[in-house]
């Protein structure tokens, strides 16, 4: 790499982390708002604490794994991934992380509660259906449709739930100080240690399943710059021994002779599942490790794999197919996805560092928003709970499913349920100028980045 290159590829993986220090002190309000807005506990104190479960949030994906890290990545094209060299990949990226960055600043400044998330997928939307245009390629939004649900339903969700939980929690916990307002409070003194414990254990919650989740994001994002400036290093998983590639060869193998049944062989989507399981085959075979492959072999691995992985997602809902074909289906796709899919160690960290220090700063803006005009009342002890216990359930169910979502859409609608039930009233104003920052927030974000990729890389698309 010359030092132009290795200039640019540190500038990127910089705003890279910028996007994620900024998502930090973006949603923090998120994790903090009710523990200070009830003064359960001190801003200072609140802020750290939740900044360093961020940061462990972040690394339980060392563990876990990062399937919403590759949902991100997963919505740039493959063929405009594996081929974003040179300045075009720059700008590719340049395009992303700029209008996420700026985007995340301006709804912060006004004080809005708006998703980051929203705002990278967006992003990464919008400069991916340019390229298309620009290249005359169709673009697949298959990925962007199935992301785009997680993201619509878990808001609806977040009301439906933090309101029930809300009436249940008055129906059964008999404490008429968890359904007081601070202002209520004498002296405005704290609220009683059970209800600040309650508080403070949501606030670890959600701020732990904002790390694991929105951390993904940060991940996704480094590994984005990473593929597209180093492919010699990051197009395949460098740890991919001659073991790994025979029990990945073996399972490939039993999954060919799955699709080439006589049952389902006319089925155009099986045929392309069995031409890029071939095609898999002959690039693994006779090989110790997948570093060994050529640059463009290994450009090309990666394609087939994540075109497989599709294929074979839809022959899973072929009729007629026994759960054991089902389940070696998706064993398939885990296999042969985990060539192409892997974390650098370092870059998990990065990012947790990055989104940890993030949480520490900025706060005051938005946990205003939250905690007194959401509400014609003010926000008290018990929706505070429920709204985050709603958030923390739901944001770690969608990590199971590798389901990017958007935690302050979660938690701002789930305060939104728990007004609407204890008939509080809603302050239209700020429901509407959410509901507008949610509706505009992707083809913004689409727009911009799609125009910025076109003034500055379409010259070099062919």
């Amino acid at each position: 790499m010359d030092i132009t290159t290795i200039s640019l590829l540190v500038l990127c993986l910089v705003i890279a982390l910028g996007f994620e220090f900024v998502n930090g002190f973006h949603d923090t309000a998120n994790a903090v708002a009710t523990v200070i807005y009830t003064r359960s506990l001190k801003p200072t104190i609140a802020v750290l604490w939740s900044g360093m479960v961020n940061f462990l949030g972040v690394i339980s994906v060392l563990g876990a794994g990062a399937g919403v890290a590759f949902k991100i990545v997963g919505l740039i094209p493959t063929d405009m991934l594996v081929g974003a060299s040179g300045a075009m990949g720059i700008w590719m990226l340049l395009s992303i992380l700029i209008t996420a960055v700026l985007w995340n600043l301006a709804t912060w400044f006004i004080g809005l509660p708006a998703s980051s998330s929203h705002t990278l997928i967006g992003s990464i939307t919008g400069v991916g259906i340019t390229w298309g245009i620009l290249a005359h390629k169709d673009v697949n939004l298959e990925k962007f449709y199935d992301t785009l649900k997680g993201l619509a339903v878990a808001p609806l969700i977040g009301f439906c739930v933090a309101a029930l939980i809300f009436l249940g929690m008055k129906l059964l916990i008999k404490r008429p100080e968890l359904f007081q307002s601070p202002e209520n409070m004498e002296d405005h003194a704290p609220p009683p240690w059970p209800v600040r414990l309650l508080l403070i254990g949501t606030c670890t919650g959600v701020s732990y399943a904002h790390g694991s989740n929105d951390g993904q994001k940060g991940i996704g994002l480094m590994m984005l710059v990473l593929i597209a400036l180093m492919p010699s290093q990051f197009t395949v998983n460098p740890n991919f021994n001659a073991e790994k590639i025979a029990s990945t060869l073996s399972v490939v193998k039993q999954v060919e002779t799955l699709v080439e049944r006589v049952e389902i062989s006319k089925d155009e989507k099986a045929a392309e599942a069995d031409k890029r399981l071939h095609k898999i085959e002959e690039l693994l075979t006779n090989h110790a490790t997948l570093t060994e492959l050529p640059l463009a072999s290994q450009a090309e691995l990666r394609k087939e794999v994540l075109k497989a992985a599709s294929a074979l997602k839809k022959v899973a809902k072929i009729k007629g197919l026994s759960a054991d074909d089902k389940e070696l289906l998706d064993k398939g796709q885990k296999e042969i996805k985990a060539t192409v899919e892997f974390v650098t160690p370092w870059v998990t960290v990065a990012v947790a560092i990055a989104l940890g220090i993030g949480t520490m700063f900025g706060w005051k803006r938005i946990v205003v928003t939250v905690g007194e005009k959401i509400g014609k009342a003010h926000l008290n002890y018990g929706q505070g709970a429920a709204a985050e216990l709603t958030a923390m359930l739901t944001i770690m169910a969608a990590d199971r499913l590798a389901a990017p979502v958007s935690t302050t859409h979660i938690l701002s609608s789930g305060i939104a349920g728990t007004m609407a039930a204890n008939k509080s009233g809603l302050q239209f104003k700020t429901v509407r100028n959410i509901l507008i920052a949610w509706v505009l927030t992707l083809p913004v974000t689409m727009l911009v980045s799609g125009l910025i990729f076109w003034l500055t890389a379409g010259r070099y698309i062919h």
